[in-house]
């Protein structure tokens, strides 16, 4: 695969304005050749993770592994139907008319991965692209080496190379890649990032997901099942040590609840880990020093409930609790993505909900309620990327529900259905017959205008037409129909 980014725009370029994309056999038969590089190099893969983010191998399979392999089943399994023109309710005005949207695909696409979950979020909008019939270019990230070496080396042996590629590098090579033209960009990362993706694509009108972060709270009340609460969001810390852009940042809590909390932590970090946490294989490791340092850097000053050892040659943080934290303090300030979880007292729910509203809009709430009346005041009183009851970072795992930021935390959304409609563009189609009867009807938009043709219209559009719904009706019901809305046309402007 070539190195030159100018070269591999316009050799996908071609590649696409030949229309080979568009086929639904040539969609499949990648996203195919996905599933084979899957299965070929389980193990390469697992091993790639390891080096790169320190991830066990159950991490691997459970938080990366068995999601993209989902993720292509199911798209492989709905591609066609997800192809077909979609049929829309109609007007009465439109009812012997076709109304449908098509998912055309955008054109030569740009997916930027990122370093936490180097196969997740880099693999899962490619194959969207692929299914959607684009073309794309790949950009793995260089702080994840052997995963961005082994996707370049790889791919291109199960996918057609003037259709796909992968490139490697840094900020340079980047910023090289930006400076062309693409049809859509895809980008998970830093809001900081973020920023300059969206400034480069906007001196091409280049359309843009950004999927970026931001801190995403956790509210606990006392109806809420305390051992279960910790350990889903002590799971949720720990997992990939923190470093998931929907991570629990931080939890909101009473006194009361604050102090039974951290007894369970407490129970179920010793539970999962031993005594040594730093010896146990399944715990993982900051992904460089930078990284590490600045988290490091954030527990510095606090009153420490849990955990705080450190040790900067390994890169281990212990999972660590917070308490008595001020929201003016530092780790309030920024996204934490590290096994850090600062806890912050309210009174009530409002106060809860009053607290998170006032900051910029989360990735994710997180709400442990037994009370659905607690549940809907969150769900309905904030607004954040999306809600997860009782439970955190599962949302990411069902296909069914859209994934995406709002304001500070991103835009766009994706997986399952989504992830393609994403890469496509909703063509509008209407396809008009060029029958008398409805060249009738069109009468009334045609010169002249006079005055009883205005009053007509005025008529019209104070009647409340209905949408007829997408029923497979007989030709004779919609002549009827039709027959109706020309005989009210003919009595109100008849001459």
């Amino acid at each position: 695969m070539s190195k030159d980014p100018e070269t591999i725009v316009k050799t996908a370029r071609e590649a696409f304005n030949s229309g080979i994309t568009k086929d639904y056999g040539f969609r499949l038969s990648q996203l195919r050749g996905m599933q084979k590089f899957m299965e070929n190099n389980e193990e390469n893969i697992v091993q790639a993770l390891k080096q790169d983010n320190k991830k066990s191998r159950y991490e691997s399979y459970l938080m990366e592994i068995v999601h993209i392999k989902k993720a292509i089943s199911a798209t492989i399994k709905n591609l066609k139907q997800w192809m077909e023109p979609e049929k829309l309710p109609k007007p009465l005005l439109f009812i012997t008319d076709q109304l449908e949207i098509h998912s055309e695909p955008y054109g030569v696409v740009l997916v930027i991965g990122a370093w936490n979950y180097p196969l997740v979020i880099t693999l899962e909008p490619f194959i969207a692209a692929i299914a959607a019939g684009n073309c794309a270019v790949l950009k793995p990230s260089e702080l994840v080496p052997t995963c961005a070496r082994l996707f370049e080396e790889q791919l291109g042996k199960y996918l057609d190379t003037s259709c796909f590629h992968v490139y490697n590098g840094g900020v340079a090579e980047t910023t090289a890649l930006l400076e062309q033209r693409f049809d859509y960009i895809f980008y998970t990362g830093s809001g900081g990032v973020g920023k300059l993706i969206y400034a480069a694509a906007a001196k091409f009108l280049t359309p843009v997901t950004l999927e970026l972060g931001g801190k995403c709270p956790v509210y606990l009340d006392d109806s809420a099942d305390l051992e279960i609460a910790a350990s889903r969001i002590m799971w949720g810390k720990c997992i990939n040590v923190g470093q998931t852009c929907v991570e629990p940042d931080y939890l909101l809590c009473s006194q009361f609840v604050r102090d039974k909390f951290v007894q369970a932590a407490k129970n179920v970090i010793k539970k999962w880990y031993g005594k040594n946490i730093a010896q146990n294989d399944v715990y993982g490791r900051i992904i460089n020093d930078q990284h590490f340092q600045r988290v490091s850097k954030l527990i510095e000053g606090h009153k420490i409930a849990l955990g705080g050892k450190t040790d900067p040659q390994d890169r281990f943080i212990e999972p660590t609790i917070l308490i008595d934290v001020n929201p003016d303090d530092p780790i309030m300030q920024e996204e934490i993505f590290g096994p850090v979880l600062p806890i912050l007292t309210v009174a009530t729910p409002e106060e809860a909900i009053e607290f998170i509203n006032a900051r910029p809009k989360p990735l994710a709430i997180y709400v442990f309620s037994s009370s659905p009346m607690e549940q809907q005041k969150f769900i309905k009183g904030t607004s954040s990327g999306g809600v997860c009851v009782n439970d955190v970072i599962m949302q990411l795992t069902c296909e069914v529900l859209p994934f995406g930021g709002v304001g500070s935390s991103g835009f766009g959304a994706y997986h399952g259905h989504h992830s393609f409609k994403t890469f496509s563009h909703q063509k509008g189609v209407l396809i008009k017959n060029l029958s008398k009867l409805d060249e009738y009807v069109q009468q009334l938009r045609y010169p002249p205008y006079t005055e009883k043709k205005l009053n007509t219209v005025k008529k019209l559009l104070a009647i409340n037409l209905p949408i007829v719904p997408r029923l497979d009706i007989g030709k004779f019901s919609l002549f009827l129909m039709f027959v109706l809305v020309a005989t009210i046309f003919s009595f109100w402007f008849k001459e």
